[in-house]
């Protein structure tokens, strides 16, 4: 009688031991998934304004789909079962792009998506209903420039929308001789020098009112 109940309980409790360490790796699974995405649901890229505040305490990770194309950006226009229409091409310095059949188009000052409705709007005129996507592969424009008593001084890219404090955070700070309450942004306004003076004690202490944006060009001076 004891050795039939003991044939009965060894093969329950090895299925036991197989399912609780499969069960615990589908968990494992499930968490490293939900970790996958990235900049879903990120701040609009604004960096068209002119002067304007931003908080001091925002975050600079524009969704790439919010990125503004500008000369020399290198995209990759995707029509789905089109391979002549799919290709890698870089915006001209006039800001346009040459397709088939749809020829220049303008894609400076567009976020990819738009540029993408614009192209098909345009191959509305040869086939129905195309699906176009625009992807940015190398951003080579919107620059600006931090220069004086910074540990990383020298040319940054512009990817969407970027206060002071955070150009002054991507040139890693100041450094020991640095006059924070001087800094100049110095901007070219239809061909003059426009030279705004900015006190960094004042911003982290008072809030955005001087935080401004940064625009493709700029040069911030750190005495």
């Amino acid at each position: 009688m004891n050795n039939n109940r003991g044939a009965i309980l060894f093969p329950v409790l090895l299925s036991v031991l197989l399912v609780a360490p499969l069960s615990g790796c589908g968990t494992k699974k499930n968490v490293h998934n939900s970790s996958g995405s990235s900049l879903a649901g990120e701040k609009e890229n604004v960096s068209g304004a002119a002067y304007g505040p931003r908080g001091a305490g925002s975050t600079n990770a524009p969704s790439p789909s919010m990125y503004r194309i500008g000369p020399e950006d290198s995209l990759r226009i995707s029509v789905w079962n089109n391979k002549d229409l799919t290709l890698d091409i870089v915006v001209r310095p006039d800001g346009k792009i040459s397709l088939p059949l749809v020829q220049d188009v303008q894609a400076e000052g567009l976020t990819p998506p738009e540029l993408a409705d614009v192209i098909h709007q345009k191959l509305l005129q040869f086939m129905k209903e195309p699906h176009v996507s625009v992807i940015v592969l190398q951003v080579n424009a919107s620059k600006f420039y931090i220069v004086g008593e910074v540990n990383k001084p020298g040319t940054y890219f512009l990817r969407g929308d970027m206060s002071i404090l955070q150009a002054l955070s991507m040139a890693g700070g100041f450094t020991t001789f640095a006059s924070p309450k001087n800094i100049r942004l110095v901007r070219n306004r239809n061909g003059k020098q426009d030279v705004r003076v900015v006190n960094y004690f004042e911003v982290i202490e008072n809030g955005s009112r001087h935080n401004y944006l940064i625009l493709p060009g700029d040069t911030l001076v750190v005495p």
